[in-house]
């Protein structure tokens, strides 16, 4: 039986934290509260994140439980590997691996909208060509290839350099958000009475409320890094679920902030009316002028360094995962001779994030909108294996380390899973209120055909492995435990 590569245990518990938040709060935060005002008006935006929080928390026990028990590189690779064996695993770790690297690119891509917005001039040099109706600059793709090589280069370092980078770029974010919102609501001619109506006059309140909530697994999108970096916890893995569910409650608080920061400034129906590159900005501009617009800007950034820093993370984990267990070649779980780092990985995440700006943002989002499915499906997989190892009562198949006797817990996951099916529906049910464009399934579609195609390739090789030495690679343990493995 081959060794098993590990990777070394840097991560303090605070950085961890920092992470999973930061992750969560992206670019989204800082450039679309009006246009999500346009859909669900300030209370429908606030309700929809407040829910959609909730309902991420009870998926959130799933995860805690995991990560307790497996504290492995992979997550959800490694979950459905434990429940349902290496077919669920690897499409499992196919839709993760793309979800991961959109998420990258396109906080690379928001960087350069930033500059885009602060700096018009600078960025609307070297023009290049349209795309779908986007304009691409050669100034753009130096901007966003810079950030994604400087952030590339700092993870090949270690995990300690971009663990402690992670929370001061949190912490310098919370801060700034804080400081806007109290900014605002001191302004004459600001304040609440202009969050209202709650909601847009020409839809219901169910359906404002509703429209949000299907983009939580989005807008959460980040949580779920914490388990990609379980093996280089260098604290109890017990920790994992209050990090995780303090990370979704102040993403819920911070996310509802931005919103009634932009809200207050004049009524929101005027400020959705109103054409602009970035309307937030804008907004706050118009109001605070340049001190307004800088601390946003440092928000922004700070959110997009979290982002991008989060996400290289957890993609090169997945990918160092999934090397480890032979679907992948074995380059990926090389580490680095001098940082011990899964190198190769990050190289690669950021060489295919740095093919995006190339293509417009629109067809970016297209990809983006779609790779949601992908973290549904890993959503769903991590409760369902909860599920099947909660038990009601101590058994013959009973592991004390493995298992844990709580009903409770075993309700939780099947809501987990349900949940996950809901939101999955919300996606790809025509006439849902987050039903996805043509264009993002013709790109789901796409991404499926080539993993069936890379699957049936390896197919053979993967299936070859012996059971216990599979199940030695991803987990760390050399006992079967889970049954009826597909």
């Amino acid at each position: 039986m081959d060794e098993r590569t590990t990777l070394k245990k840097s991560l303090k518990a605070h950085w961890v934290w920092a992470i999973a938040l930061g992750s969560s709060i992206g670019w989204g935060a800082f450039v679309q509260p009006t246009t999500w005002m346009t859909t669900a008006g300030p209370m429908g935006v606030i309700l929809g994140f407040g829910i959609g929080a909730i309902l991420m928390m009870l998926i959130a026990v799933s995860y805690g439980f995991l990560i307790k028990s497996f504290p492995v590189s992979g997550g959800e690779f490694a979950y459905a590997f434990i429940s349902l064996g290496r077919t669920h695993a690897f499409i499992s770790g196919w839709f993760l691996t793309l979800g991961y690297i959109c998420i990258v690119a396109l906080n690379a891509s928001a960087f350069a909208l930033m500059f885009k917005f602060v700096f018009p001039a600078l960025i609307e040099n070297l023009h290049l060509y349209q795309i779908a109706g986007w304009d691409v600059y050669g100034m753009e793709i130096i901007i966003a290839s810079v950030a994604l090589g400087a952030f590339g280069y700092f993870n090949v370092r270690g995990s300690g350099i971009s663990g402690r980078m992670q929370f001061v770029f949190c912490t310098i974010m919370i801060l700034s958000i804080v400081a806007i919102t109290f900014m605002v609501g001191g302004q004459p001619g600001a304040g609440l009475s202009n969050v209202q109506p709650f909601f847009p006059s020409d839809t219901t309140a169910f359906a404002a409320i509703i429209s949000i909530v299907a983009i939580a697994p989005w807008a959460y999108v980040g949580f779920d890094n914490v388990p990609q970096a379980a093996e280089e916890f260098h604290f109890s893995s017990k920790k994992a679920f209050s990090l995780i569910i303090l990370a979704i409650f102040f993403a819920a608080v911070l996310y509802s902030l931005m919103i009634i920061a932009t809200a207050m400034i004049r009524p929101w129906q005027e400020l959705v009316s109103e054409s602009h590159v970035w309307g937030t900005g804008a907004a706050i501009e118009e109001l605070l002028g340049t001190m307004g617009l800088v601390l946003l800007v440092t928000a922004l950034t700070m959110g997009v360094f979290t982002g991008l820093n989060g996400f290289i993370i957890s993609s090169s984990r997945l990918l160092f995962a999934m090397s480890r267990a032979k679907i992948l070649p074995e380059a990926f779980s090389k580490l680095h001779p001098k940082h011990k780092t899964p190198y190769v990985g990050i190289i690669f995440t950021v060489i295919v994030a740095m093919l995006a700006p190339w293509f417009g943002r629109e067809a970016l989002l297209w990809v983006v909108d779609m790779s949601s499915i992908g973290v549904t499906i890993a959503y769903f997989y991590t409760c369902y294996t909860a599920f099947s190892l909660f038990k009601t009562k101590k058994d013959a198949t009973f592991n004390e380390k493995k298992h844990t006797v709580s009903p409770l817990k075993k309700v939780i996951a099947a809501i987990g899973m349900l949940s996950s099916l809901v939101f999955l529906g919300l996606l790809l049910i025509p006439g849902s209120p987050a039903f996805l464009g043509i264009e993002s399934r013709i790109a789901l579609g796409a991404w499926i055909v080539l993993g069936l195609i890379f699957y049936l390739v390896k197919r053979k090789e993967f299936n070859a492995i012996p059971e216990e030495e599979l199940n030695y690679l991803i987990t760390g343990s050399k006992e079967i435990e889970a049954k009826n493995r597909v």
